[in-house]
């Protein structure tokens, strides 16, 4: 069993010739510079970020119609200013990059062999579905959403939406109506992608009655095109009494000369989510040309993506994770959609996928290996593993027992990398590079371009302690904005008001000597899930309207293994009490209203939820009770306006330490 640390594999000199930072260094050298190492690079971008990004426009050769005025207008956060003057059209970039007969998409169900799309096909139907949104009036600005599994229909609807400057907001099937609703009812959108049903498990789940109130919940729609599902049996009716059937979008004559929409270098291009613990969703704004840079950064250098690879990584079109799985085909590689459960119809469904389709790259989280484990699989005694050259693990903290799992059930020589980053930036700031070591438990390094550090509480800079993950140079993919926000107040809250100047992510965050990298978790009260952050709010706001709940906190544990455990602890109206039918209401409404990943492992039941003076749920500081904090570390009684409760959670932290079996 490999220990915290331990080197467990470093690149052969091949592979690290072969390697796309390595060709990048050379060019640069071409042209004044003078690195030795990867150190030396990301020190260097780190440092000048105008440089850097610079380097990336000319090293991909970023076409633009009209000159940048300058890299960089206004270096401080928030409000800066990149390549003013440019104009790029992410989605434009995105189809150049491959061509012809060879595979594009591969897209795959729990059942049958996956299904192939060229890039010639890939952009003929790009191309229809763009031309025909104009024909419905769909422009630059619109907001364009989709309810729609991990198909090819969600994928090329948000390029034919994005091609012609309307801005791409999605969420998963799996989310209910009213999770939607608070997404989508604060943008406004014209038109939605819906499908009927989808599957997970073995099952078909009917959508409809959900699209439907939708539907007539967002006044703003003035188009519905309706998807078909998995199941025929939901889709011999629209979802809604007017919706337009996705092939009258798409079966029609060739496309010539299609146009994209000349989009400014901050156009916006999508809007993604993540909740807090107050309020509703917030909806950050990215713009085609950060996000088309970070791809371009992070594909070929963090991933070393090759136009021969193929990438993979188990996700929902309702995480940012599928807008990153997409941009593989900014290198030319080739993409995998998966859509069902990972462990169905049999567990180890998703190596056979990966052998069918050639992949290169397959991503999961440490929990789905634990599953794999548990269920003792080994896949390279199963299929061949020939192709597989890394594995990308991400979604919670990976450890050693993770990454000797894939050296020994994959293959001996696979790159194991891990990554950490955010919705926020729809990117990662400490990821893989192919011509460092791996250590054991540790994420390899600092990401090229993001001046990232851990602060302690005063704001300075620590090596080999745990603070709180700052970045303190803007990254061209950090939100333009968050929507509807007046003057940007609930923006700068969210990031800037605890360092001023600096962006304060939420995470803890330790860097040691060599640089390497640990995300110990969520240094505030967001629950991440399974990679997924969750905003307490939406469950206050669901367990609270119940008739039996007076009040309610929930914290999220980050647990070793990669494990997780999520207690929701109420109190209760007087007369009523915690029974299990109660205990079922409250899943059922989170499971239908939210998702399954808001469902809590326990419920508990509490004489009195804690609270500071000024009125605020201490979810910081039960957690951190909850993990074996010295409760005089974790809360102060005197900022408490109920001090004894929180003497409930220290006994509980005493009492019940297992709390990986208690989740089980």
């Amino acid at each position: 069993m490999a220990n915290m640390g331990d080197l467990l594999w470093s690149p052969s000199e091949e592979m690290a010739a072969d390697a796309n930072i390595t060709s990048f260094i050379a060019w640069l050298n071409e042209r004044g510079h003078s690195f030795g190492t990867y150190e030396d690079v990301r020190r260097w971008s780190a440092d000048d970020i105008a440089g850097f990004w610079e380097a990336i426009w000319q090293y991909f050769g970023v076409a633009s119609p009209t000159p940048y005025d300058c890299v960089l207008r206004q270096a401080k956060m928030p409000g800066a200013e990149w390549f003013p003057g440019a104009r790029v059209n992410y989605i434009q970039t995105l189809l150049s990059k491959g061509d012809g007969s060879k595979t594009a998409i591969h897209a795959a169900g729990e059942e049958g062999p996956a299904q192939k799309i060229s890039w010639a096909e890939l952009k003929d139907q790009v191309c229809k579905g763009a031309t025909s949104l104009r024909e419905l009036g769909i422009g630059p600005g619109d907001r364009v959403v989709s309810y729609m599994p991990n198909i090819p229909e969600a994928a090329i609807a948000f390029f034919a939406a994005a091609s012609i400057g309307a801005i791409w907001s999605s969420c998963s099937p799996d989310f209910g109506s009213a999770s939607v609703i608070d997404r989508f009812g604060q943008i406004t959108p014209k038109l939605m992608f819906a499908t009927d049903s989808y599957r997970y498990g073995g099952k078909d789940f009917d959508r409809r009655a959900e699209v439907r109130a939708m539907a007539e919940a967002l006044p703003s729609l003035q188009h519905v095109v309706h998807v078909k599902g998995s199941s025929p049996s939901f889709s011999g009716e629209p979802v809604t009494a007017s919706a337009i059937a996705w092939e009258s979008l798409t079966c029609r004559d060739e496309v010539k000369d299609f146009r994209f929409e000349d989009t400014r270098f901050d156009h916006p291009l999508w809007i993604v989510y993540s909740s807090g613990t107050t309020g509703l969703p917030k909806p950050f704004v990215h713009g085609h040309g950060g996000v088309l840079l970070e791809a371009l950064k992070f594909t070929h250098f963090h991933l070393n993506l090759k136009p021969s690879s193929c990438m993979f990584y188990f996700t929902t079109t309702g995480w940012v994770m599928w807008n990153i799985l997409l941009s593989g085909l900014v290198a030319g590689a080739a993409v995998v959609l998966y859509d069902g459960n990972p462990m169905a119809p049999k567990e180890d469904r998703l190596w056979e996928l990966a052998s069918e389709t050639g992949m290169t790259l397959f991503g999961a989280s440490p929990t789905f290996l634990n599953g794999q484990m548990k269920a003792g699989i080994h896949p390279n005694k199963l299929y061949d593993m020939s192709m597989m050259d890394s594995i990308l693990l991400g979604g919670s903290p990976v450890m050693p027992e993770h990454m000797e799992w894939c050296f020994e059930n994959l293959r001996r020589d696979i790159w194991v990398t891990s990554q950490s980053g955010g919705t926020d930036v729809a990117s990662a700031f400490v990821g893989g590079m192919p011509t460092l070591p791996v250590h054991a438990g540790e994420i390899q390094t600092r990401c090229l371009g993001v001046d990232v550090h851990s602060f302690d509480d005063n704001g300075n800079a620590i090596i080999g302690e745990v603070g709180e993950l700052v970045v303190s140079k803007p990254m061209p993919s950090m939100p333009l904005y968050f929507w509807n926000d007046e003057g940007g107040r609930r923006y700068y809250e969210s990031y800037f008001d605890t360092y001023e100047g600096h962006w304060r992510h939420g995470d803890y965050f330790k860097v040691n000597e060599r640089g390497g990298c640990f995300i110990l978790g969520r240094s505030d009260s967001t629950l991440n899930r399974y990679g997924v952050r969750i905003g307490t709010a939406e469950i206050y706001r669901t367990i609270e309207g119940l008739d039996e709940i007076e009040d309610s906190i929930i914290v999220n544990l980050d647990l070793p293994g990669g494990n997780f455990f999520m207690p929701l602890f109420v109190t209760m109206k007087k007369g009523s009490a915690l029974t299990d039918q109660v205990k079922q209401k409250i899943n059922k409404a989170l499971r239908e209203k939210y998702s399954p990943r808001h469902v809590p492992d326990r419920i508990y039941e509490i004489e009195a939820v804690p609270y500071t003076l000024t009125g605020k749920k201490m979810e910081v500081p039960v957690r951190k009770i909850l993990l074996g904090v010295a409760p005089e570390k974790a809360a102060s009684r005197d900022a408490m306006s109920n001090p004894q409760a929180i003497d409930y959670f220290i006994e509980f932290a005493r009492t019940q330490t297992e709390y990986s079996t208690a989740a089980a």
